[in-house]
């Protein structure tokens, strides 16, 4: 009896590792590269990966589960911005990456900032995300109004390998400065905000979506000031550079902050060519339906600017096949 018991006991346990085997086998993991965790490229990665992720077990679309991609499970994974997302993307490091539209374009094409690098050849687009401004912030009384403004001034330029380390120089430029000309500080995030609170630095420059997190919680504690990014300095960078252009922050953005003039780029996600042509079309598919549109307009004061009819708007990197594929099929693409 004991000996059949074993059996028994045996063999619904072969039967479960079995289960568990194959159960295991149908998951996919899919990594998004964003950014610091206090900008907006991190919280809006979380989105889009809750968006499409449907690990084994979920409940049926339309029932209040998800309506992502059958067995994946994508996470959003804090990174050091664009440029680092580029290059883990093109080394395999991470499956996908948010990057500004211009160091995507620069990278692809080995132009630009990253001229006399390999051209990431391998480089593709899943889509257009958002626009994203470029934040000059300082304190009233700090005595900076303008680009100009900041020259031997303690200015925190982010990260070497961040997309905002690469447009704070260009902007540097074309306003007749450079790096050496400012005392660099090279803080990211939530650092950054409170070193200027603190007095250790005058400025510093963020590339975001508005409102992002760590300047909201700066206005609501200090006497926040944008400068402009305007005039000559900014035609001359518009004029030079088509992947910048002329906008505005709006009144009330930031508490007790006006409206202010600057430039923006385009924010895209990135996939490698060598992904899974099925798998991209899938979660591209994944990106654009119903209840993903649900989980957009409500996970992020941004999310209601990304959308399918934009999906497209900006795009200097080819689109990876899956996704193009998606975009025929839904008459977005000729």
């Amino acid at each position: 009896m004991l000996n059949k018991i074993s059996k028994l006991a045996l063999g619904v346990i072969m039967g479960a590792t079995l289960s568990v085997a194959a159960h295991a086998q149908d998951i996919r993991f899919f990594t998004i590269g964003t950014g610091g965790t206090a900008f907006t490229y991190y919280p809006v990665g979380g989105v889009i990966a809750n968006a499409i992720s449907k690990p084994p077990g979920s409940r049926e679309c339309g029932q209040g589960g998800s309506c992502g991609v059958e067995g994946l499970i994508a996470s959003a994974v804090s990174s050091r911005g664009s440029v680092d997302n580029v290059n883990a993307v093109i080394s395999g490091l991470r499956n996908s990456g948010f990057a500004q539209s211009d160091v995507a374009y620069w990278a692809y094409t080995g132009t630009g900032t990253m001229e006399g690098q390999e051209p990431a050849t391998d480089l593709r687009t899943i889509a257009a995300l958002f626009e994203e401004h470029i934040h000059l912030v300082t304190l009233e009384g700090n005595g900076i109004n303008s680009v100009a403004d900041l020259k031997g001034k303690r200015v925190s330029v982010d990260e070497p390998g961040s997309g905002t380390y690469v447009d704070s120089s260009l902007i540097l430029e074309a306003n007749g400065l450079s790096l050496s000309d400012i005392n660099e500080e090279n803080l990211k995030g939530s650092a950054a905000t409170e070193a200027l609170r603190n007095g250790k630095v005058d400025a510093l420059f963020i590339v975001a979506g508005y409102p992002t997190g760590a300047l909201v919680e700066l206005a609501s504690a200090a006497d926040m000031k944008l400068v402009p990014i305007s005039g000559a300095g900014a035609d001359a960078l518009t004029e030079k550079y088509g992947f910048f252009a002329q906008s505005a922050i709006p009144e009330g953005v930031y508490e007790g902050v006006d409206a202010t003039q600057t430039v923006a780029v385009g924010a895209q996600w990135f996939t490698n060519a060598n992904e899974d042509d099925d798998l991209i079309y899938q979660i591209t598919k994944a990106l654009w339906n119903d209840e993903s549109r649900k989980l957009l307009d409500v996970g992020h004061a941004k999310g209601k600017n990304i959308t399918a009819e934009t999906a497209l708007n900006g795009i200097g990197v080819p689109l990876h096949a899956g996704a193009e594929r998606f975009y025929k099929e839904a008459g977005l693409l000729d």
